[in-house]
């Protein structure tokens, strides 16, 4: 009888507790999962400003080799002009006046801007 009077050695949390502790967790994932949306797209776009950097170097190199620039991506992508284009990566060459200018357009489907680099010695605008 003495050992059903005793109180018994309850162990674990309560159910105060556990809520209290994924109201927590709930607030700190509103907070973080914007924010990592936002350096997603920031990566995306830092990937379509990388491609149109590096195609404007494989320009010049095409320039350097044929005196004129082209308009066909495929030409400049590979070993010999050292383009490759990063994943998903949207990229467009137009050329200028008698292929002595050009055009390039850049952007990631998934990010939040498009580049444009008016060449040769062009800088990279939205």
């Amino acid at each position: 009888m003495l050992t059903k009077l005793k109180k018994r050695d309850e162990r674990g949390f309560t159910l105060i507790e556990l809520m209290i502790v994924i109201a927590i967790i709930g607030i700190l994932a509103a907070i973080a999962i914007p924010q990592f949306s936002a350096y997603r797209a920031r990566s995306y776009n830092s990937a379509a400003q990388a491609d149109l950097r590096n195609a404007a170097t494989a320009q010049e190199a095409y320039f350097v080799d044929e005196d004129t620039y082209t308009d066909a991506l495929q030409t400049l992508i590979g070993t010999t002009y050292g383009l490759y284009t990063s994943k998903n990566v949207n990229l467009t060459i137009s050329s200028g006046a008698n292929n002595q200018a050009y055009t390039m357009i850049s952007n990631h489907p998934s990010g939040t801007a498009t580049y444009t680099l008016e060449g040769p010695g062009g800088t990279i605008g939205n």
